[in-house]
């Protein structure tokens, strides 16, 4: 982004309570069944798996930055849905169909672990939990769970994950644009940020040009993401299989590591210039941005 910025200890450890308290409601929210129920095992295993929790908290932090007066629980509740519409969407894309993957966060992959059948079965109970929680969050008004539905609806569908794997699957080895690229890596990492900061913006009665703001701010956050992931492919420290991208028409094949590496940070300087406008009441959301950022990047030098 445009400045190092470090965080404190006390807002790391609220960062880490904040990851505490997502966990223990996502177990609440997929109890455990009987040792037979492999669907609810694999649902649990691909959603409660160790992670960064990066869109839950993304949500939390901005949905507190624009001063919404929506209940926790409420709030929380959105959070949840979204890591669970994230955990489905790993669990498919890992699938031998699609990337045949075999690990993921450091563990065997759902599919490797209960079986292809099971985790395709799993993926979809994960979706219909999703929009079956929003649907009964207590302190949100009717129209906000409506709202929030048809935000995150779209983003898994044609016009978000859907077609980006799609595309990744059947242009991926092609010869591409930038442009293709670019919008191939939309499709697969930005609008599901842009429904989750939709989303928060839908708890905070945010302003029509804060969800806007908002919504630049994804665009640019899911593009630089998505560089990070393919600057990390080979490496071993990531929990997922190394060199998935090999015979793929990359923005970091095209670029090369330094001009990948100068597209991102670019894309941070205007991911950043838009959360300042969208969240001014707040920092939080920045911070943490700023930090996680800081983080990855030191790996690569």
């Amino acid at each position: 982004m445009t400045a190092h910025v470090d965080i404190t200890a006390s807002q790391e450890h609220e960062l880490h309570s904040l990851q505490q308290l997502l966990q223990t409601h996502l177990e609440q929210l997929l109890p455990a069944g009987q040792p037979s129920d492999q669907v609810r095992a694999a649902m649990r295993a691909g959603a409660l798996a160790p992670g960064k929790r990066i869109r839950p908290l993304l949500l939390l932090l901005a949905a507190r930055d624009m001063g919404s007066k929506a209940s926790q629980q409420g709030i929380l509740d959105l959070a949840c849905a979204v890591e669970m519409v994230h955990a489905a969407s790993l669990i498919l894309d890992d699938i031998p169909c699609m990337d045949n993957a075999q690990m993921r966060r450091g563990r065997p992959t759902v599919h490797r672990e209960f079986g292809e059948s099971v985790a395709i079965l799993a993926a979809i109970a994960l979706l219909s939990r999703a929009f079956e929680v929003i649907a009964v969050a207590p302190g949100l008004a009717a129209l906000q769970k409506s709202e929030a539905i048809a935000e995150l609806s779209s983003a898994v569908g044609l016009q978000g994950l859907v077609q980006g794997q799609f595309q990744d699957l059947h242009q991926g080895a092609q010869s591409r644009s930038p442009e293709a690229i670019a919008l191939t890596n939309e499709l697969k990492t930005s609008v599901l940020f842009r429904a989750t900061l939709q989303m928060a913006a839908i708890a905070a009665e945010a302003t029509p040009a804060m969800r806007q703001k908002l919504s630049y701010f994804a665009q640019d956050l899911g593009q630089a993401f998505q560089l990070l992931d393919d600057l990390a492919d080979g490496s071993k420290h990531t929990g997922k299989d190394i060199n998935q991208d090999q015979g793929k028409s990359t923005l970091v094949q095209m670029l090369g590591s330094e001009g990948a590496e100068r597209r991102l940070r670019e894309h941070l300087r205007s991911a950043d210039a838009h959360l300042a406008c969208a969240c001014h009441r707040g920092i939080a959301t920045r911070q943490y941005m700023h930090a996680l950022f800081n983080q990855q990047l030191a790996m690569f030098h």
